[in-house]
């Protein structure tokens, strides 16, 4: 690949071409059916191809395209299995890689940013990259004193390719979400192009890290590479080994998906608490299953549990107080089925508009299904009830689709949704079966009565 495309008239008209070849393939399978095929080949067909087309183009022009394919790729298991398949391949692939940029314009940056004598800072440089994402692709390095690192690079032009690519995106939003029913695809791609600024800024992404490899320093279950070295465009990190999410959703044991599952569960609870950051671009491609801490190099079988690795901190919702204790308390609230206590806070915190006046047993009714997980010892997240949970809202006919309709997300919590949602959209794709109930109740505030229990101020004797 010649470089990054960095043209919005280039860029523009690879994302404008996109509606018009998902209507000259529909075209393409009339005449198939006409000429003998039957509907369910060609339909087949036709979603392999738009599939194909679409993740082709959204990794090849990285920036804010693939950023979005990214995202929408842990909403798969909410497709029906027949339209999931076909696009199921594509969107792996964005999880994991992209066309790299050539090696001469890697070489550039690494000059511009860490001095013309930068291979003196490395003992080894892997010229070909190990994985290529939506602002920078990573190579293997070892740092001067030894260490195995992980060095990444900012695609020249990455700022300018998120915008244009994210507006671009926006203006055709309707034709693409079809792909993830239930979903308004619209609001991602706003908030999406909302945190372009921290996306880019490295200085951030190193700092989220360094608090994050700090706290979880020691930790048994969850692994974070340290910070390195930081500058404008450069990220050096330490390198970390492992299985791939993607290969564990792939083809994964029953052993492997349920430790992923269990361990992606608790970080996402208890990383804000312990952090007061909230992890906020959970796609497979960040995270790896490692071996126990106990293993040998020899391959010797080691004693202790697999542990979850986790990667990339450009994006993180910054929650000095953990997680919002309104979280937990109306989580709890709607087990204990206390249909007017929810609709009382659910108004108190802007989920429900003043102007908006609704059944508060409706809504108790419409928020159970999606909070079973919750209830049960242990829960199997699947895209079977995955695909419930998306049929029940997205069809218009449900009341679930009407009332759903009539609520309302305030701001402070839309990335917390967005992260809950891809979370549990990446648990379903590993059909993983997880204790949710005990990480709620070790990490989310206000999930116990008793975190918001108060004593009576004693009674005062008259005279004392």
């Amino acid at each position: 690949m010649s470089d990054l495309p960095r043209k919005a008239v280039t860029r523009t008209a690879k994302l404008a071409a996109l509606p018009l070849g998902f209507a000259g393939r529909a075209t393409w399978g009339l005449g198939k059916r006409i000429g003998g095929k039957s509907a369910e080949i060609v339909g087949r067909e036709l979603q392999q191809r738009t599939a194909d087309q679409l993740f082709k183009v959204l990794g090849e022009l990285k920036g804010g395209a693939m950023k979005f394919g990214q995202a929408l790729s842990v909403f798969e298991s909410a497709l029906p299995e027949e339209v999931a398949g076909p696009y199921r391949a594509a969107l792996t692939k964005l999880q994991e890689a992209a066309p790299p940029m050539p090696t001469s314009t890697v070489h550039k940056v690494l000059a511009e940013r860490l001095g013309e004598e930068w291979r003196e800072l490395f003992l080894e440089f892997e010229e070909k990259p190990s994985a290529a994402a939506s602002i920078g692709q990573v190579h293997r390095a070892v740092w001067h004193d030894g260490r195995n690192v992980a060095v990444k690079v900012q695609y020249p032009g990455a700022g300018e390719a998120l915008l244009s690519d994210l507006a671009q995106l926006s203006r055709f939003a309707r034709l693409l979400g079809p792909l993830i029913p239930g979903m308004d695809v619209k609001p991602l791609i706003t908030e999406l192009r909302d945190r372009v600024s921290e996306e880019l800024d490295y200085e951030l992404e190193a700092r989220a890290q360094r608090e994050h490899a700090a706290e979880f320093e020691d930790d048994p279950d969850v692994v974070v590479p340290d910070v390195v070295h930081q500058c404008e465009q450069v990220l050096v990190t330490e390198w970390m080994d492992g299985i791939p999410m993607a290969d564990v959703i792939a083809d994964g044991t029953a052993e492997q998906r349920d430790r992923a599952g269990q361990l992606l569960a608790r970080f996402l609870f208890s990383g804000p608490a312990r952090t007061g950051l909230l992890h906020a671009d959970p796609h497979p491609g960040n995270f790896r299953l490692l071996p126990p801490a106990d293993a040998a190099d020899d391959g010797t079988e080691a004693e202790g549990e697999l542990r979850l690795g986790v990667l990339d901190f450009g994006t993180v919702d910054r929650l000095p107080g953990g997680l919002p204790g309104t979280i937990g308390e109306s989580l709890r609230l709607t087990l204990e089925g206390d249909a007017e206590a929810v609709y009382e806070l659910l108004r108190a915190e802007g989920f429900v508009k003043e102007s908006i006046d609704l059944d508060p047993d409706a809504v108790l009714e419409y928020l159970v299904p999606i909070i079973e997980p919750a209830e049960a010892e242990e829960f199997t997240f699947s895209r079977g009830w995955m695909r419930t949970q998306a049929a029940r809202i997205a069809d218009p006919r449900s009341p679930a689709h009407q009332l759903g309709k009539q609520l309302n997300l305030p701001p402070f919590y839309l990335l917390i949704h967005r992260v809950t949602l891809s979370t549990i959209g990446v648990l379903c794709q590993l059909n993983a079966t997880v204790r949710l109930r005990e990480e709620l109740e070790g990490w989310l505030p206000g999930f116990l009565p008793e975190e918001y229990a108060y004593e009576e101020e004693p009674e005062v004797e008259a005279g004392a």
